[in-house]
């Protein structure tokens, strides 16, 4: 079987004082995963070629494809030459879903809504969280940031992949995952969090990126109560947060950052 690595080595020149350099750099590989549900090709995408089981259950779970992970009744990750197959068998009744709003895309690293059929569903309502009354300290927001870059192996080599890593105050980080694309970086970890068990009422979910409403969609879907990021978010993943009842963070500094959405679920030390 075809064996994709994540990173390799990369010839460059690097200009260093005034002069140019031989050498070599470490660069992370992406490669066109398409996804399949039942035998019917749904999507194509470029992605980071490792924990794509991970990826294949929170990508199926963020696009609303299944209500719930026992709605999937396998997941094979097939690889050739030029790219992988992730083939997801799924019950009966998120099979009639699908073929209802069924898509094709082939999106690029950076879109997270390329290929959708319809405006109306790329800004589909989401409906509230319904929340449990939880309350996090502000320093849960900071350290679920900043304890990102513990799982951060293939960035610490590369310098150029995303991260996003579930956070629960009292236990620490759960889960992180990386990727090429911000968006599948996500998926992996809404993957990675349903298969440990873990509920998403009780943490924070944590990014590297820039919020866009995309991401707002996604971490409404897996059910989080709270989005931080290190970078802004955009007009409408903000509208989408209030909307949704999601406690959006952005611009975490340390121990400084900024709220756009449902700061009440935030006390001080």
């Amino acid at each position: 079987m075809t064996i994709h690595k994540v990173s390799r080595s990369a010839a460059r020149l690097a200009l260093r004082v005034s002069s140019f350099h031989e050498g070599t750099r470490i660069v992370p590989e992406e490669v066109p995963v398409a996804v399949s549900y039942n035998g019917s090709a749904q999507a194509v995408m470029m992605a980071t070629p490792d924990n794509l089981e991970d990826f294949a259950i929170g990508f199926t779970l963020t696009e609303n494809i299944v209500d719930h992970v026992s709605e999937i009744e396998a997941v094979e990750v097939v690889a050739f030459e030029k790219g992988i197959d992730v083939q997801i068998r799924l019950s009966e009744r998120p099979e009639q879903r699908l073929a209802a709003r069924r898509r094709f895309m082939a999106g690029p690293v950076g879109c997270g809504l390329c290929g959708i059929d319809s405006i109306e569903h790329a800004l589909r309502p989401l409906g509230a969280l319904s929340g449990n009354g939880q309350k996090f300290a502000s320093h849960d927001i900071s350290i679920a940031v900043s304890s990102l870059a513990e799982g951060q192996q293939l960035n610490a080599q590369t310098h150029a992949v995303h991260a996003a890593g579930f956070y629960v105050p009292g236990e620490g980080l759960i889960a992180v995952r990386e990727d090429v694309g911000r968006h599948n970086a996500l998926d992996k970890l809404v993957g990675a969090v349903s298969r440990i068990g873990s509920s998403p009422e009780s943490g924070i979910v944590a990014i590297t990126s820039r919020v866009s409403v995309e991401m707002v969609q996604k971490a409404v879907m897996f059910g989080a109560p709270i989005l931080a990021a290190i970078s802004a978010p955009t007009a409408l993943a903000i509208r989408t947060a209030l909307e949704s009842n999601l406690t959006l963070v952005a611009l975490v500094r340390g121990d400084e950052f900024d709220v756009y959405a449902h700061g009440e679920r935030i006390v001080g030390e």
